[in-house]
């Protein structure tokens, strides 16, 4: 019942033009911060690691900031599942383009970190292109086939799961489709290294190196940018990677980490601070949630 309200007022929301719609996400998003303590703690204690150098007030302003971003997003995404596709080429730009059709000829990974932009820079890469994804189907029932429906409303996706491995994916991205993937998330030890994030020893997959030496394919980072007030999003391509994969599995991962803490560091406040991103710890390391 709760699911179907929140989706109502998401519907009803979507039809505000976006300089109306952002301050009510804001909003929502503050209301979050309130409301949900655990993710509060999680969020603060993620900040604490990776901003020591960062007062109290200075992170729980940051986190407030986090929340409000995160409250946008979710609003917003009334846009991606009722909205026209012209509505959502308008609200997202695409800069960078040319940084990944100059290596098009070849199997490409499209890196894309956990920011709060990410369903609507999928989104709107979808209006265009067709591309390959995983998917996690989600607990909650009628959120989910919301979810799916927005991320297959354009240019229909081929989206695999986890649990079928990777060898479709690699025939998919051998036909010329490219591969959304979100590799920054605590996925626990198996297929994992401890490599550096913001300092702190994070459990890391090395799926990315990989995938990349299965498909020799390329890595084109992507991360999408929610802009202040109504000015919508920038979905942004990075120049491709050279010299990757290696040979060092952990030097790839610790290659991926530190461009995300880089661009983490540009605009903190829309990094997904809210998922226990150190939940596992090296042997003899405690806890820290």
């Amino acid at each position: 019942m709760v699911t179907h309200l929140v989706l109502v007022l998401i519907w009803l929301l979507h039809f505000l033009p976006l300089p109306l719609l952002a301050p009510c996400g804001r909003a929502i998003g503050l209301l979050f911060y309130v409301a949900l303590r655990k993710r509060r703690r999680i969020g603060l204690t993620n900040l604490r690691l990776c901003f020591p150098e960062c007062g109290d007030a200075e992170r729980r302003r940051l986190l407030r900031k986090h929340f409000q971003a995160f409250g946008r997003a979710i609003v917003e995404r009334g846009i991606l599942w009722w909205s026209s596709e012209r509505r959502v080429k308008r609200l997202v730009h695409i800069e960078g383009l040319e940084n990944w059709l100059a290596v098009r000829n070849r199997p490409v990974i499209w890196l894309a970190p956990h920011f709060v932009g990410l369903d609507m820079g999928g989104s709107r890469a979808a209006t265009e292109f067709q591309v390959a994804s995983m998917y996690t189907r989600q607990s909650n029932p009628v959120f989910d086939s919301f979810l799916y429906r927005g991320r297959t409303r354009f240019v229909r996706p081929r989206l695999f799961s986890r649990q079928e491995g990777i060898r479709r994916l690699v025939r998919a991205m051998r036909e010329g489709l490219p591969f959304y993937y979100l590799p920054d998330m605590d996925f626990g030890p198996r297929d994992s290294v401890f490599v550096p994030f913001f300092g702190v020893p994070t459990a890391t997959i090395t799926g990315l190196s990989r995938i990349a030496k299965l498909a020799d394919a390329v890595v084109v980072p992507v991360v999408t940018e929610q802009l202040p007030g109504g000015k919508g999003y920038i979905l942004r391509f990075y120049p491709s990677w050279t010299h990757f994969p290696t040979d060092d599995p952990e030097a790839d991962a610790r290659r991926m980490n530190a461009f995300i803490e880089a661009r983490v560091r540009e605009i903190p406040e829309q990094y997904h601070w809210l998922h226990k991103r150190f939940k596992t710890r090296p042997p003899g390391l405690a806890r820290v949630y």
